[in-house]
Order: C-alpha cells, then sequence, then structure tokens
C-alpha cells in the first residue's frame, strides 16, 4: 500500500462497519449510500489486500487483519476528533438536542431530579425524553440509536463483555461503560407485618410470598437465581416492572420485595416501610452508563455522560 494516495476517508468506513457489524446501518452512520459503502470497502479491500470483513448471518464479521488493525485505527480516529473538536469549544448553552435516556425507576429517582436543576442552568435548550428500561440488555436499542443513554444494572453485558476480551470481538467494542455507584438490595415489607423485627432467616425468607420487580415480566429473577444455586426456592406470587409499584404494594399486604437502598430513600419511602438485610447473598446491584460508540466523541453526548458521573458521585455518597 502507497499511504501517500491512500484515501484516509476510508478509514471512516472501516470504522462504521467495525462498529455496526452490518453495511446498511453503516451507511446511515455515515449517510452514505450502501452502495457507496461497498465500494469504499472495495478500494479498502484493494488497499490492504485482504477481505476485511466476510459476510455472517444478517451483517458482516471482521476479519484476523481487521481485528489487528482496528486498535490502531480507533485510536487514530478519536485523537483526530478530540483534535478537531476540543472541549474547550463546547458550550452548553448552545445545546438544543434531545437526549434519548432508558432507566429504572430506582435510578430515575435518584438522578432524574438533579440532572434537571443542573442542566435547566447550564444547558437549558437540552431536551430529555426518559424511558422505562424492559431489559436488562439494551445494546440493540443503543446500536439502532433509539436510545442514546442507557443507566443500570446489565449483568449479562458485563459477562459477555469479560468474555470476549480474549477474542477482541468487534459487537463488544461497538459499546461503552462506565460505572456509576454500588448498591445494595434489602428485603422489603410493612411495619406491622408478621416478620418485620424477627431474624429472617432463609426458612422464613423462603417460606413467605413474594412481589418481583422485573423489567421484562418473567418472574424469575436473580434472587431466584441465588436461591437455586443453594437448592432453594421461593413462591412469586406477583411480578411489576417498577420499584415504586412494588414499594407501595408491600404496604399493604404480606407480600415481602426487594429493593435498592438507595431508592427507599430518595423515593421518601424510608418512613413507611419496614427493611431488613436478605438472608443470602447477591450480586452488587452497582448501576452503569451504557452507550454506543458512535457518541463516544460526539461533545454534547459527553457532557450528558459527565452530568451523570458528577450526579451519581453526590448521590450515592
Amino acid at each position: 500500500m502507497n499511504f501517500r494516495t491512500f484515501d484516509l476517508n476510508l478509514l471512516r468506513v472501516f470504522e462504521a462497519v467495525m462498529l455496526e457489524g452490518k453495511l446498511t446501518r453503516a451507511a446511515e452512520v455515515l449517510a452514505m449510500s450502501q452502495p457507496a459503502v461497498s465500494n469504499a470497502l472495495a478500494r479498502l479491500r484493494d488497499a490492504l489486500n485482504d477481505p476485511l470483513f466476510i459476510r455472517e448471518g444478517y451483517g458482516v464479521k471482521p476479519s484476523l487483519r481487521a481485528l489487528q488493525l482496528w486498535p490502531s485505527i480507533e485510536a487514530a480516529l478519536a485523537q483526530l476528533r478530540q483534535t478537531l473538536e476540543p472541549d474547550q469549544s463546547f458550550d452548553p448553552r448552545q445545546c438544543n438536542e434531545t437526549i434519548t435516556l432508558a432507566m429504572a425507576d430506582s435510578t430515575a429517582t435518584l438522578l432524574i431530579p438533579a440532572l434537571m436543576r443542573k442542566t435547566r442552568q447550564e444547558a437549558p435548550g437540552l431536551s430529555w425524553r426518559v424511558r422505562t428500561l424492559f431489559s436488562r440488555d439494551p445494546r440493540e436499542l443503543l446500536a439502532s440509536a433509539e436510545l442514546d443513554l442507557a443507566l443500570g444494572y446489565f449483568p449479562a453485558v458485563e459477562a459477555e463483555a469479560i468474555s470476549t476480551q480474549a477474542d477482541q470481538s468487534h459487537a463488544a467494542d461497538a459499546f461503552r461503560s462506565r460505572r456509576l455507584y454500588e448498591g445494595e438490595y434489602v428485603c422489603v415489607m410493612r411495619p406491622d407485618h408478621p416478620l418485620a423485627g424477627v431474624n429472617l432467616d432463609l426458612e422464613r425468607y423462603c417460606a413467605a410470598e413474594h412481589l418481583l420487580v422485573s423489567f421484562s415480566g418473567r418472574p424469575h429473577g436473580f434472587v431466584d437465581e441465588a436461591l437455586e444455586a443453594i437448592g432453594r426456592r421461593r413462591r412469586v406470587v406477583l411480578t411489576v416492572n417498577q420499584f415504586f409499584t412494588a414499594g407501595q404494594v408491600v404496604l399493604t399486604t404480606d407480600l415481602l420485595t426487594v429493593l435498592p437502598t438507595h431508592f427507599i430513600a430518595s423515593s421518601g419511602m424510608a418512613e413507611k416501610v419496614f427493611s431488613t438485610q436478605l438472608p443470602l447473598r447477591l450480586p452488587s446491584p452497582h448501576v452503569d452508563m451504557l452507550w454506543h460508540h458512535r457518541s463516544e466523541h460526539q461533545v454534547v453526548h459527553r457532557y450528558v455522560r459527565q452530568c451523570f458521573i458528577e450526579i451519581a458521585g453526590r448521590a450515592a455518597s
């Protein structure tokens, strides 16, 4: 390859296909036609003497050569963007975009009021759309640009990212995440519940009737998985998709539920419910911020992510 005659614009096409995994989606991101993207890839293949992307299912899979080139190309393009779009030129008061978020009501209760106080002063032109988080894996919505940012506990995403580090999967590279805060789950019931104030051991816990907060509606959550791991089960008689609803239901029933401690405090429920430690170990319910790589260096999105980092740091302290 002769670098002096090489068209550097082809690297942007390489990046888009690498991140999107589909030529049609890459074309949308680049505001190009699909034939133009295909033509650019053909030129790049000729220049590098490698197929670069192989058709697989409904998309494409990077070749070994593409995976080897990707870290250097990604870093070089990121440096160019940072140089050409310096942070000091960004004025949040000039923002007039709409940002679409997805999160559970427990996360929204903790972070959204502070976000509004901050951004109404600093970036009054920004508009916000907050959607309910219906899945523990929102990557498809981020990839299709239906969401700009997802905030929550995403164990499947985290596990897949760890498992794919060894083979440098391009699908994992398409997303970025940042830990916002650590949390804790507790068992919640009405203050005059028969189990309030007594030793809530595993026997009593499993014998009780339970309310499960499930974004997908599936009546089986991480508490049930933890119980199965030690050979135990509980009876879930009601499934809802909001933590606030769960808190209201347990106030007038004998059901037990599991809520994040931050939500109990920020929602004003602390004085209304009785909470106690669970009689089993659960995964740490940390809250992560997840976004697609295409917005990694967009100044408005970087501002929004920094807002959440600052707000979460104060809220969780």
